[in-house]
């Protein structure tokens, strides 16, 4: 494995949740959000750094979604479609007007150094509050499915927190349109959903909460319906995981094994994805990425030739570090 530092805040007060996506030609892209005092804040602004060296160096982070007044943009996400088009999704949220929305743009030059943005368009999900921050998964059908934690009514706030629920919205066109499906339960601090497709067809959604462990929801139409949430056996802190099927078949999940604490990030493969995933034991000991506290917020995309880069931040307030972590799939320690 090897580490390389994406970024630093510099003179910024803080930055961090950051995102990771690489182009067919070898460039990266990571995108992270920043601005003002702290998040959330009216001030936050999504900043965007490539790399044309597989991660070695990178470029001064650039603002690349900044709205005027009091909206703030925030947890953005970097996806190749399967076209080759880059997609930025992103959240829009502001207190004054009760607006709290999701929102994409794309390019389809990524193989450069300047992408070429199209304008920004609202992803119409229908609800009062909604936002986002992984990636979508494409299914066996052909159909995207985005992961949304939403709710149906508007907080004063930035989140609906106990209220929040978790859903997907699915396009069949490449994301021309899309529709809103789902309102998974789980315990608060609910939010953060991923999916991947099982090899039954099936889809398995793991969910952030604040009990300790991660919990779940199964569909058996393709996201339309949920079963109801239940928890899982995963240990977590309530904290952003990432879980993704990689070229082998397997599921890469990177998590902090603390049900109270955001120290250690380790990268963990699972085999069997017929259910629940086992215990921390079951899992194997993992890679560690991060053995330092603070550490948080796993994006991760695999290449053609298997060679995972995942990022991370580390104390988004001090360090402020945006962090890559480059292996492969055969450096991740099983139990078996």
């Amino acid at each position: 494995m090897r580490t390389h530092i994406i970024a630093t805040k510099g003179s910024r007060q803080w930055q961090g949740i950051p995102a990771i996506e690489r182009a067919a030609n070898g460039r990266l892209w990571s995108a992270f959000f920043t601005g003002g005092p702290k998040e959330p804040d009216p001030a936050n602004c999504i900043l965007l750094s490539t790399s044309a060296d597989d991660g070695v160096t990178w470029s001064a982070p650039t603002v690349v979604v900044d709205p005027p007044g009091a909206t703030r943009a925030y947890d953005p996400a970097l996806w190749h479609d399967p076209t080759g088009r880059l997609w930025l999704f992103y959240n829009l949220a502001n207190l004054e007007t009760r607006d709290y929305s999701v929102w994409a743009m794309t390019a389809t030059d990524s193989d450069g150094p300047t992408p070429h943005w199209g304008a920004p368009v609202r992803i119409p999900l229908g609800v009062p509050f909604a936002f986002r921050l992984n990636k979508p998964t494409v299914l066996s059908t052909g159909e995207w499915v985005l992961p949304v934690t939403w709710a149906p009514k508007a907080p004063e706030g930035w989140f609906a927190r106990e209220g929040q629920l978790q859903g997907v919205a699915i396009t069949a066109d490449g994301g021309a349109t899309w529709t809103f499906h789902g309102g998974v339960k789980a315990p608060p601090w609910a939010l953060e959903n991923m999916v991947v497709e099982r090899r039954d067809g099936s889809l398995w959604m793991l969910i952030r909460t604040g009990s300790g462990v991660l919990w779940q929801s199964t569909s058996r139409d393709g996201g339309r319906t949920w079963s109801e949430g239940s928890p899982t056996s995963i240990v977590n802190p309530g904290s952003r995981f990432f879980i993704r099927r990689l070229a082998s078949g397997r599921l890469l999940l990177i998590n902090t094994p603390d049900p109270s604490r955001r120290t250690r990030l380790l990268a963990y493969l699972m085999d069997d994805d017929a259910g629940a995933a086992p215990d921390g034991a079951g899992l194997g000991p993992g890679l560690e990425l991060d053995g330092r506290d603070n550490v948080s917020y796993p994006d991760a995309v695999q290449a053609a030739d298997g060679t995972i880069y995942a990022v991370h931040d580390c104390e988004r307030h001090a360090l402020g570090e945006i962090v890559l972590n480059v292996f492969t799939e055969g450096e991740i320690p099983t139990s078996s």
